[in-house]
């Protein structure tokens, strides 16, 4: 019976039940040929749009061959929003040189998902199911055409996305309100935290204002005001009741460096009906809740005053503060309607020290270090590690980064230097030399195995748990803040616990890894990041050297002391989709990293996020291009990523950058 319903609803083709010959009599070519004869049945096409396409997205392909898939590298390519019908039919053509003419039904487009050929992204797609049928009958589709046609094919670019208003961040608050009143009370440190969009605190659709966000302001704005006025100072003056003059001196002067643009005439008469209420104070705390204030907008969303938009866009980027008179000015006069402006005010800004502190703003988002200075662990374990190290970890991180920036050195050594910046806290957590001046630059000792950011707390301390390591930790930050690869979630209902150590049977972390390698759900996404953790295992979970994993294994009975066990590591470690990048330390794949474009445009795609205050998409294509061509050019020196990419967004147009250079 068995046999019969295999036979009656095989795909089987007619001739061969009646000739006898059965399905495993069939060559494998020829079933797949029979399978596709089935699925094609009166049919003259196979439709990419409503047959493979759903295929593909079913099996989850878009999460991993998308621009910041793991897969971004590969042919196959997933538009990172909802695909239009022309996009779709654009992904289906330029699967051409993925055909074999020869033998459509072995190409890659089949024997990837289904795991025919080694697929780095683990078994999509059953064996013999309709759903590889389709993607042979579209193999065969492709392989019947010129290839010119799938070769030279590409979906339409879109639009970029639209402008948009940007709140300032709670530190841009600060800021301002000290360049503009003198207030150093750093006020936004009492209101509600702020979100991490896209690992950053600047990402527009992040930056709505609750109505908590919404009376912290007005409570601020009321402390400020007063307080300014109570000071004196700060262009505010002691009119006397009917001296028009001076009020409405004050209200242009003060209003038009508080939103950054000279005020309209109804903002005026406003203000000053406000200053006639309660004096220069109500004026203010006006002013300091008015959305001109509290946002700041793109130039191309400005209607008559794009070249102050483009001020405070580049005085938030680069200084993380508002404009100064000098660039103010500069917006009146339309010295920032020209590219040499913009660039010249750009460099400008970076050879003053405010530009250091948006550095360490930028740098300190992207490694959160929110997370880092408030890390615990065990004090059992780790009797070093304490609130003050982990703080310390941050400051080494900050000072790499700067040296690199500012002493214009090749950026990519943030990931291989051989060198860090400790004090004598660190030092000891590290197994290190003392440092003659608390976070001097430090040579790594020979044997460290330390480099960069790698062999930093920053990273080992902060991606393991308070009493162990996890490489599942380690790899997917390495993937995801510097290769910009996003890793699919789990799926629902999958149970991530490790098996338990147990005194029958201890186990190091690679060992009890194994088994997210057993579970055909877990495997596809583990094996792109449990092999890149597995490297650091001989760091522990507050960043020290070891030679062997200690376990300990918890004891039940109050009459017995808990066992401790250590066990020899492996270090072997690797990154799936980059070619020989086998390595066994920290310096091994710091090397790696820092020669591979996927991390070097990584490092510019997260400052055009930090930037721009969102995601990427396929129109800024050319832009990022562009900006990494610049920045490798350069020799990697980050201040030239920074200038490229002012220059390259205020002015998309080619023949505009390079006329203005």
């Amino acid at each position: 019976m068995q046999e019969e319903a295999m036979t009656e609803h095989s795909p089987e083709p007619k001739r061969a039940r009646e000739t006898g010959m059965g399905l495993r009599a069939l060559s494998r070519a020829t079933w797949l040929c029979a399978m596709l004869a089935s699925i094609m049945d009166g049919a003259e096409t196979i439709s990419f749009e409503k047959d493979v396409y759903p295929t593909l997205a079913k099996a989850g392909c878009a999460s991993c061959h998308s621009s910041n898939g793991v897969a971004n590298a590969t042919r196959l390519q997933f538009p990172d929003e909802e695909p239009n019908p022309a996009e779709i039919t654009g992904i289906g053509l330029s699967l051409r040189p993925l055909i074999d003419p020869a033998a459509p039904e072995k190409s890659l487009l089949a024997a990837k998902p289904t795991q025919r050929v080694p697929h780095a992204g683990g078994k999509r797609i059953s064996p013999g199911s309709p759903e590889e049928g389709r993607l042979v009958a579209w193999a065969r589709h492709l392989a019947s055409l010129p290839e010119e046609k799938g070769a030279r094919h590409a979906a339409p670019i879109r639009n970029a996305p639209n402008a948009a208003l940007h709140r300032l961040t709670h530190t841009q608050y600060d800021n301002t309100v000290r360049d503009l009143l003198g207030d150093q009370t750093n006020p936004a440190r009492q209101f509600p935290a702020e979100d991490y969009v896209n690992g950053f605190l600047t990402q527009v659709q992040g930056q709505s204002i609750s109505p908590l966000l919404a009376e912290a302001y007005a409570e601020a704005a009321e402390r400020i005001a007063r307080n300014a006025v109570a000071r004196g100072g700060a262009g505010i003056p002691n009119c006397a009741p009917g001296q028009t003059t001076c009020r409405d001196r004050f209200v242009r002067d003060f209003a038009a460096r508080a939103f950054r643009r000279p005020p309209t005439a109804s903002e005026v008469a406003r203000l000053s009906t406000l200053f006639d209420q309660g004096g220069p104070a109500l004026a203010i705390e006006a002013m300091l809740q008015s959305a001109s204030f509290l946002y700041w907008s793109e130039p191309s969303l400005a209607s008559t005053h794009k070249g102050y938009a483009r001020a405070s866009r580049l005085a938030y980027l680069l200084w993380n503060t508002a404009p100064d008179a000098a660039l103010l000015t500069a917006a009146a006069s339309g010295e920032l309607d020209t590219a040499v402006g913009v660039e010249k005010h750009a460099r400008r800004l970076l050879a003053s020290p405010r530009a250091h502190h948006a550095v360490d703003e930028f740098i300190g988002q992207w490694m959160r270090f929110d997370r880092v200075i408030v890390l615990l662990k065990e004090r059992r374990l780790f009797p070093r590690f304490n609130r003050e190290v982990a703080q310390a970890m941050a400051e080494e991180t900050r000072r790499l980064a700067a040296g690199l920036v500012w002493n214009n050195g090749n950026f990519m050594d943030f990931f291989r230097a051989g060198y860090s910046y400790l004090n004598a806290d660190l030092a000891a957590v590290y197994g290190l030399p003392e440092p003659k001046e608390q976070f001097a630059r430090v040579a790594y000792p020979a044997g460290s195995n330390r480099a960069g950011i790698l062999g930093q707390g920053t990273f080992l301390a902060a991606t393991s748990k308070p009493g162990e390591t996890s490489p599942t930790s380690r790899g997917l930050f390495i993937r995801e803040l510097f290769l910009c690869q996003h890793v699919p979630p789990p799926p629902p209902g999958v149970n991530g616990n490790l098996p338990p150590v147990t005194e029958a049977k201890p186990m190091t972390t690679r060992e009890r890894l194994k088994v997210h390698l057993n579970n055909e759900a877990c495997a596809s996404c583990h094996n792109l990041i449990d092999p890149i953790g597995l490297g650091f295992e001989k760091f522990d979970a507050a960043g020290a050297p070891r030679e062997k994993e200690k376990l300990t294994i918890p004891t039940f009975d109050r009459k017995k002391e808990s066992q401790t066990v250590e066990l020899d590591l492996l270090t072997a470690g690797s990154i799936a989709g980059i070619p020989n990048s086998n390595f066994e330390t920290p310096a091994d794949l710091g090397r790696i990293l820092a020669e591979t474009r996927q991390c070097q445009m990584c490092v510019v795609k997260q400052y055009f996020r930090y930037a721009m205050g969102r995601m990427e998409t396929a129109a800024d294509r050319p832009v990022l291009d562009a900006v990494f061509e610049d920045f490798r050019k350069s020799g990697f020196y980050f201040q030239e990523l920074m200038i490229s990419l002012v220059r390259r967004t205020e002015f998309p147009d080619p023949a505009a950058v390079t006329g203005g250079r």
